[in-house]
């Protein structure tokens, strides 16, 4: 099985190649030649959205009426995300993420656009969407992360609501997991716990990603992600 790295690796090689091997079908001879170069190759970019797991599939929906709006790859990037970060049935990222050992929904999130400008939260409880307080982080801070208190703290001065991220199925996982585990160590493997991460290219040539998550289920209080 591919761990996170190599499927992100693989299918970020596959989808750039994807043009190229587009462009390799198309009829050859002068006609075809001439109607190539004199084409500005900015005008050629296909936008792409790319996202990782199956919940992905919803996001890159979201981000893809974007991009093929003209919009920019950091908000299809940032909206794409946004619609795992509110699904209750998506059980490793914002709403419906698993708490940690003790009762806690913790979520981690980064953004970065075309010009390499980044921003991110870590421990930040309480807000639905932390992808979009990460990228509040860098428009408006000379900072690249925040975290805890000071990141819900941020989040709320800039207009986000608090809210109970707990969700009732999430809440009755944590109770089984006390019951089967007690004070035993968190799992963590490829089967507790994931993400999700997206890559947007728009029209004009210009690359964003975005990533948010809920870390591992069952953690210990504190704990921030790898991702």
């Amino acid at each position: 099985m591919q761990n996170r790295r190599s499927f992100l690796r693989t299918s970020a090689l596959g989808a750039a190649a994807a043009p190229v091997l587009l462009d390799g079908c198309a009829p050859e001879g002068p006609a075809s030649s001439r109607a190539r170069s004199n084409v500005d190759p900015k005008d050629e970019i296909r936008p792409v959205a790319l996202s990782t797991w199956d919940h992905g599939l919803a996001a890159n929906d979201a981000a893809w009426e974007i991009l093929t709006g003209g919009g920019s790859a950091l908000d299809a990037a940032e909206a794409g995300v946004r619609v795992s970060e509110a699904d209750p049935e998506v059980t490793s990222v914002g709403y419906g993420g698993r708490p940690d050992r003790s009762g806690h929904v913790t979520l981690d999130a980064c953004i970065m656009d075309e010009q390499g400008r980044c921003g991110s939260v870590a421990f930040l409880q309480h807000i639905m969407h932390p992808i979009s307080v990460a990228r509040q982080v860098m428009e408006k801070t000379p900072h690249v992360m925040l975290v805890g208190q000071g990141a819900l703290d941020f989040a709320l001065v800039n207009g986000f609501e608090q809210e109970n991220l707990l969700h009732p199925d999430a809440a009755a996982a944590w109770e089984t997991w006390k019951d089967e585990n007690g004070a035993a160590q968190p799992t963590i493997d490829i089967d507790n716990h994931d993400t999700i991460g997206m890559l947007a290219l728009d029209q004009a040539g210009n690359l964003s990603g975005a990533c948010t998550t809920s870390g591992a289920a069952f953690k210990y209080h504190g704990r921030v992600g790898d991702s």
